[in-house]
């Protein structure tokens, strides 16, 4: 029987471990203790492995775990055991890229908590009840943007005001460190 590609869950943790963003659309972790332990279990079977520079696979209980680290965030994407390592590869690249690209290629934990909103929207627009909805990162972005900006300009037709605004607010941050 073919069915539509599907993601059970959707992990965005710390280089600890710790949840920063996640998402479940399966039944299959029915109480937050089996969530957390899956989320335990898939970050201590990889975090020896060095996915910065492209995705990397594994099995976990029975799960299609494709995954990638940036910095101090680590990026999980998990399907069924019989689901498309490819396909679930695609939806991790456009969930990492969309985050690079709404967080102005500065991704660590700290922008990622500042800009969770911007980060569940992301997720929100890739996946939907576990139907993959888009991996395109720039769609994904431009999508994002224009509902975390209040509804102002889409993220590439950003005035140059706004675009002063954001350097400002870099710079800012930088100095304050």
């Amino acid at each position: 029987m073919e069915t539509c590609p599907s993601v059970k869950n959707v992990l965005l943790l710390d280089s600890e471990g710790k949840r920063v963003a996640v998402k479940y659309y399966s039944d299959d972790w029915p109480t937050l203790s089996s969530k957390l332990a899956f989320e335990k279990a898939a970050f201590l079977k990889t975090q020896k492995t060095n996915a910065r520079a492209e995705a990397e696979i594994t099995i976990l209980d029975n799960y299609v775990l494709v995954y990638k680290f940036a910095a101090d965030l680590h990026f999980f994407v998990t399907g069924g055991d019989n689901e498309n390592e490819l396909i679930l590869a695609a939806v991790l690249q456009g969930f990492f890229d969309a985050v690079g690209i709404l967080l102005r290629s500065n991704v660590d934990k700290r922008s990622a908590l500042e800009n969770l909103n911007l980060i569940l929207l992301c997720i929100d627009e890739i996946v939907d009840g576990g139907i993959i909805l888009e991996t395109d990162a720039n769609v994904i972005a431009s999508k994002v943007a224009t509902d975390g900006l209040d509804g102002s300009a889409p993220f590439s037709e950003q005035t140059l005001s706004q675009a002063f605004a954001t350097a400002r607010e870099h710079l800012a941050r930088s100095l304050l460190k």
